[in-house]
């Protein structure tokens, strides 16, 4: 089994029609502090998944170190994989890994697709080719599983396959029967909310126990409907945004999944974030996609009803570009941590003032 993170190039055409709108933004001014973490000798990382901080400043981070590998058994496929979780001081000094070998890695650990931390600093993995999400206590316990790593490779948790779902395209198996999980995100009281976002194209809502309650969302391009929901934030009066990739838009719900609005002309959204504090800004990455890491690259800083502060960066390999940036932490929202899959790498990003220079 393939898990690809391509998502075909007739997604992001419409980046390129769309492209004056985008260039009439302003300008963000910024500096990378560059790679800053101190990686033990034997461990390189491979595609960053998810970056994710805590409250002490601490940084968690979440790659691929390798591909799932598929073994050939008697009666099943057995997927392995590469997906590591490693924890940082502030200054990027390596504290410990979870699992420090491939034998003592959570059985989760995959394909890596992204790490959160919550308010109470547990940390929240989602692995895509495991189709979970897991959350563990700061020491590294498990505390909470959702989803199941399938025994046998297949498409159980995708609409329509074995007649399993009754609803539209996407719209998936009800509870936490993911197809590829994306993102995890949490309201004030604790709700779970999880996009479940390659197959199915759906947002799974739970309380703070992992209980079900609903879900909402199929494949298509109307209100309410989702073409690879990559990301999910929310913001502090619980509405929930999905970073609808595919459609090119930020879509807007209540906490019950009430269509409010849509985000236009920031490009093709892949990470979301929303900084804590009285006034929430929304950043969302118009990430080059893989297969042309040259095309696009900026962040967007948002107001939370969408308008467009300013917008910085450009895509390239170097240390102050950006390519592929598939996760941003915002906890300090002038001083973000973005994780790259493209350059197998993070940047610790400083921004300062809007350049009036580029202001139209």
């Amino acid at each position: 089994m393939k898990y690809s993170r391509l998502v075909p190039a007739l997604l992001f055409a419409g980046a390129l029609l769309g492209g004056s709108l985008v260039a009439q933004q302003k300008e963000i001014s910024f500096e990378s502090a560059g790679d800053f973490l101190k990686l033990p000798a034997d461990i390189h990382l491979g595609e960053v998944a998810g970056v994710a901080t805590t409250a002490t400043g601490n940084l968690w981070v979440y790659y691929q170190g390798g591909g799932p590998n598929a073994i050939i058994g008697a009666s099943r496929v057995y997927i392995a994989g590469g997906a590591r979780l490693l924890e940082f001081d502030r200054s990027g000094k390596f504290l410990r890994e979870i699992g420090t070998t491939e034998n003592e890695r959570p059985y989760a650990f995959l394909f890596a697709q992204g790490v959160r931390v919550d308010p109470q600093d547990n940390v929240w993995i989602v692995d895509r080719a495991s189709r979970m999400v897991v959350k563990f206590d700061r020491s590294g316990k498990v505390l909470l599983t959702l989803g199941r790593r399938l025994e046998a490779v297949g498409e159980l948790g995708s609409s329509g396959v074995f007649g399993r779902a009754s609803g539209p395209p996407g719209s998936g198996v009800g509870g936490d029967n993911f197809n590829q999980p994306t993102d995890v995100a949490w309201d004030t009281a604790g709700n779970i909310f999880i996009s479940d976002g390659y197959g199915n194209a759906r947002v799974a809502k739970f309380d703070k126990t992992g209980k079900f309650i609903k879900s909402w969302g199929a494949t298509g391009t109307e209100q309410g409907q989702f073409n690879t929901p990559h990301s999910v934030a929310v913001d502090a009066r619980g509405n929930v945004y999905i970073a609808d990739m595919g459609n090119q838009r930020i879509q807007v719900f209540d906490n019950d999944g009430t269509f409010k609005s849509e985000i236009k002309n920031v490009g093709a959204p892949r990470a979301l974030c929303i900084s804590p504090g009285a006034h929430q800004f929304l950043y969302s990455s118009n990430s080059n996609p893989t297969e042309d890491p040259f095309l696009n690259g900026e962040i967007y800083k948002m107001e939370l009803d969408g308008t467009v502060i300013g917008k910085f960066g450009k895509p390239g390999k170097q240390l102050g570009e950006f390519s592929t940036v598939h996760a941003i932490d915002c906890r300090n929202p002038d001083e973000l941590i973005v994780a790259e899959i493209t350059a197998w790498r993070t940047q610790k990003i400083r921004l300062k003032a809007i350049t009036p220079s580029s202001t139209k």
